[in-house]
């Protein structure tokens, strides 16, 4: 077991994505879990809105899509109807609409096909590694956590490999648009109001559009059906099919998420694997059940995905307060996997932890990750792979976070390893 201590000093901005440059601020989330785990806080520029921060909070809420609705947006910031219309993914609806659409792709991400790219996975993992062994030295992020969500990603959607490095660029300019290292269009820096109704409020989701559209008709041309666009361009159960403009949210969705959520995982791993050696050395034994256990644990430590923003449907009352249909309610996802309540010693990495209740996934709701089978399966391979051709792994300079209280994760990572 190891443990890593935060710096914040327990009365951070939640709204202000400097705030998050040190990493998440978890004294801050400590206090209100203690203090108010029910806290409201202002917003400049935009409406205030509640924090849920307890594990079991959390959970309940996220199963009451009937209270909190997604179908108004999932992240902090304010939008008209309209924008919420322009934008909107299937992640940003309610069931059984939700519902529908997710029927259509949950097969492509099911536990038993994702199981069927192992191999593939191993391959990928294999080239990565050849690739950054041979100079020893090299930065973590780019080099590693990037690469395997990367390639990963163009199988899933079926894209020549060529194109990959333009379309994980275009997703990180969507999904980490809140970090001027990622796009020029920093949504709370710039003004953004030209893109209002484009996917995350960049330009970057007109360009991945046009790409989408090609490829498929491209696909369509030589009659390809692998991969899940194609699935999702078929009619529903009721011979309903998807719009063009839900296409194009729901493929800057897939080349969004499908790639940082799993990188920021992964750099994670790495940057607690290099700074706690007893974590390899325990990988390397192998103990136990250590490989099913791991990869849960390494996600939890990460939880990418900070938060998810809801909007009350109707007033309810919670510890002893009073939340008004229409209010922005956050689920802070970081938050419940550190609660001391559910996790012992929440703040250190327990290789064999069980049970791991973590909900870095969305667990028990309606919108629970669709790639959580395949992320754990690449953390674990790559991890596998590792420890089969390193004895130990180093951290050679500073790491940076990514600005934002959206995804959370370690943007660079220099790193030298030491081989078999």
């Amino acid at each position: 077991m190891t443990s890593f201590k935060p710096t914040d000093d327990g009365h951070a901005d939640l709204s202000d994505h400097d705030a998050f440059l040190e990493g998440a601020p978890h004294n801050t989330f400590a206090r209100m879990r203690r203090e108010d785990p029910l806290a409201w806080s202002e917003m400049k520029g935009a409406k205030g809105f509640w924090s849920i921060t307890r594990h079991q909070d959390v959970l309940d809420l996220n199963r009451s899509f009937e209270l909190l609705s997604s179908a108004r947006g999932i992240r902090m910031e304010d939008q008209t109807y309209e924008e919420y219309l322009a934008r909107r993914t299937f992640q940003e609806t309610d069931p059984p609409e939700h519902s529908r659409t997710r029927v259509l792709v949950s097969k492509a991400f099911s536990k038993p096909v994702v199981a069927l790219f192992e191999e593939q996975i191993r391959l990928i993992c294999d080239s990565i590694l050849d690739d950054v062994m041979e100079r020893r030295s090299f930065e973590a992020v780019k080099d590693v956590a990037r690469q395997l969500p990367m390639r990963m990603l163009g199988q899933i959607l079926g894209t020549p490999e060529a194109d990959l490095d333009w379309l994980v660029e275009k997703g990180d300019q969507l999904i980490a648009n809140t970090d001027p290292e990622f796009t020029e269009h920093v949504l709370d820096k710039a003004d953004t109001d030209a893109y209002r109704f484009m996917p995350f409020r960049s330009p970057a989701g007109a360009d991945l559009y046009d790409y989408a559209k090609k490829l498929m008709e491209d696909k369509q041309r030589r009659g390809d059906t692998s991969g899940v666009l194609h699935l999702i361009l078929q009619p529903d159960a009721h011979g309903n099919v998807i719009s063009e403009l839900e296409f194009r949210n729901f493929f800057c969705l897939l080349v969004a998420a499908g790639n940082d959520t799993t990188r920021y995982s992964i750099a994670a791993s790495l940057y607690a694997l290099a700074n706690r050696p007893e974590l390899m050395k325990q990988l390397q034994a192998g103990e136990g059940n250590i490989w099913e256990t791991a990869p849960d644990e390494f996600i939890r430590w990460a939880s990418p995905t900070m938060h998810f923003r809801r909007t009350a449907t109707r007033d309810f009352e919670m510890h002893g307060k009073t939340v008004k249909a229409g209010d922005k309610v956050i689920l802070w996802f970081v938050s419940a996997n550190r609660d001391e309540q559910t996790f012992e010693n929440p703040f250190e990495l327990n290789l064999l932890r069980t049970p791991n209740r973590h909900v870095a996934f969305g667990q028990g709701g309606p919108h629970v990750c669709l790639g959580m089978w395949l992320a754990r399966l690449e953390v674990r391979i790559l991890l596998q792979e590792m420890v089969k051709r390193m004895t130990r792994i180093e951290q050679t300079g500073p790491h940076e976070y990514l600005r934002s209280n959206f995804i959370g994760g370690i943007k660079r990572l220099p790193v030298r390893i030491a081989l078999h």
